[in-house]
């Protein structure tokens, strides 16, 4: 084997507690506790899903659970890259505290996770969960460098809390094009061991279904089917779920899907059936997958005890896939500006709804600010249990916005993470403020090109920005941004020179931020 390169008793404790002081807040018994389910879709954009406005694709089973819960449309990915917004909501700490964690980690990455950290599912286990993580992993593994693929993936998610791990190692576009399971790869031989730089039987996909990261078709391992891996996740995680439901203990499951990252690769039936084109197939079988852990719910009697949350670790990418649907007329992220690895709304402004019977009201809309750092701080006040200083530090409790009246506020800030450090960017109320010039992510001016992006891509969507020309910045265009949100959401106006002195104060609260490691 070579390389290619359940009750209502929850809430009302925590009430209690909350009214006759901390000291009486107490764990919560596990079998009053909810089940817990994270569907963490890749690359999905806030105009990628029917209940935000699409026409192009379909997405019943994501609307459903619309209809059945909340809709956020002010959430947010604290990063607008998959590794740094997985560190996000797996340990509730902003990524610039991670070794200024900015980019995607690859197969020769050791784990990015310290193993001494409490992780969501840490706390998930302290209060008497079953927990599993299924799907894409994109955090390392190991702790060396070069990681050895040959020996036991350790350490990874089984040292962070979680008790069984299935999926891709690290994202369906890079080698090693396999599936691991706990911390061995599924199918290893001992007389096949894994070699870095050579090129082992593959399959050369076509590239109509998409592009790998670094160009050309994505080529797999003989034994690796791209067209597989949607359905091969989801039927390891509805069974998990299946097993996990006539347990006593509750389960906590963070289902991590390759859905939507390039290569767009669904099943066959999936295929031609979107008005987007592949970028839009792909989005179809996602809904799929939806609705098979729904219905998994449902058929186990544990819907009613589950909250259920879906939502995507950045925004959507305008790779060529991205350009075919923006085409034929499908905004990926509607009408935000930027795509992902942006600073721009568009880069991380996502998709994030709740579902919850009885406790979250059904077909409600919330206008908070929120993100997925917010995850760990809300699973401990749900499971009862109390954090420490250093545990989830950027975490801040969801549950009075998701359960509480739709103008329930939970926080004021939020600090985002583009690609690029020079634009590292500050939400304070319906202020947003960039550091840095353009998007902060991919910027080549050429259409095609799989990094084609920033101030050029203006001209390729027909969007507008006043420091922007022709697809390029004007000359003396401020060095940096800031937009009032509630006026502008599509950022059409950078109005910095007009407001100096808010700049200043969100500049220095950055610093604030990052000092306070």
């Amino acid at each position: 084997m070579l390389f290619h390169l359940r009750s209502n008793s929850v809430l009302a404790i925590i009430a209690l507690a909350a009214l006759i002081g901390t000291s009486a807040f107490q764990p919560v018994a596990a079998a009053d506790l909810p089940n817990l389910v994270i569907i963490f879709a890749d690359d999905v954009g806030y105009g990628d899903v029917g209940c935000y406005g699409t026409s192009h694709v379909r997405t019943p089973n994501i609307d459903q659970l619309a209809k059945q819960g909340r809709r956020f449309t002010d959430a947010h990915s604290a990063s607008a890259v998959c590794t740094p917004s997985r560190y996000a909501l797996v340990t509730g700490r902003y990524p610039v505290r991670k070794d200024d964690l900015w980019g995607p980690v690859f197969l020769k990455s050791p784990l990015v996770v310290d193993v001494d950290r409490t992780t969501i599912a840490d706390v998930a286990k302290r209060a008497g969960y079953a927990t599993a993580c299924i799907g894409k992993w994109h955090l390392g593994w190991g702790n060396q460098s070069p990681t050895d693929w040959n020996a036991p993936l350790v350490p990874g998610p089984l040292q962070l809390g979680f008790d069984y791990y299935f999926g891709m190692p690290t994202v369906n576009s890079h080698p090693p094009f396999v599936y691991v399971q706990n911390d061995r790869v599924v199918g290893w031989q001992a007389d096949d061991p894994f070699v870095y730089g050579k090129t082992a039987k593959t399959r050369a996909f076509d590239e109509k279904f998409g592009v790998s990261a670094i160009g050309g078709a994505t080529a797999a391992h003989e034994l690796y089917d791209d067209e597989a891996v949607g359905t091969t996740l989801t039927a390891k995680a509805t069974e998990w779920i299946r097993d996990r439901a006539g347990q006593d203990a509750p389960f906590f499951l963070y289902f991590a899907t390759t859905n939507i990252h390039h290569p767009f690769t669904p099943a066959k039936r999936f295929q031609g059936t979107s008005d987007a084109g592949p970028y839009g197939d792909f989005i179809h079988e996602l809904d799929w997958i939806v609705g098979e852990v729904t219905q998994t719910l449902d058929d186990a009697g544990v819907a009613d005890d589950t909250l259920l949350v879906f939502t995507s670790d950045n925004g959507g990418m305008l790779n060529r896939g991205g350009q075919e649907a923006y085409r034929r007329g499908h905004r990926p992220n509607g009408q935000l500006l930027g795509f992902k690895f942006d600073a721009w709304e568009g880069g991380h402004r996502v998709p994030f709804i709740a579902r919850w019977p009885g406790h979250i009201p059904a077909g409600s809309e919330s206008g908070a600010l929120i993100s997925n750092v917010d995850l760990l701080a809300t699973v401990a006040a749900i499971a009862g249990q109390k954090l420490g200083p250093d545990e989830g530090p950027d975490s801040i409790n969801l549950e009075p916005a998701l359960t509480g009246a739709p103008d329930t506020s939970v926080r004021e800030e939020l600090l985002i993470a583009p690609a690029r450090p020079s634009n590292l960017s500050l939400r304070s109320g319906d202020w947003m403020l960039i550091t840095g010039q353009g998007g902060g992510g991919f910027a080549s001016p050429k259409v095609g090109d799989h990094g084609f992006g920033g101030p050029a891509a203006t001209r390729f969507t027909g969007q507008t920005n006043s420091d922007i020309a022709n697809g390029k910045l004007k000359p003396g265009a401020p060095r940096q941004q800031l937009y009032n949100l509630l006026e502008d959401p599509g950022q059409s106006t950078n109005v910095i020179r007009e407001h100096p002195d808010v700049a200043e104060r969100m500049r220095e609260r950055i610093r604030q931020i990052k000092s306070n490691r």
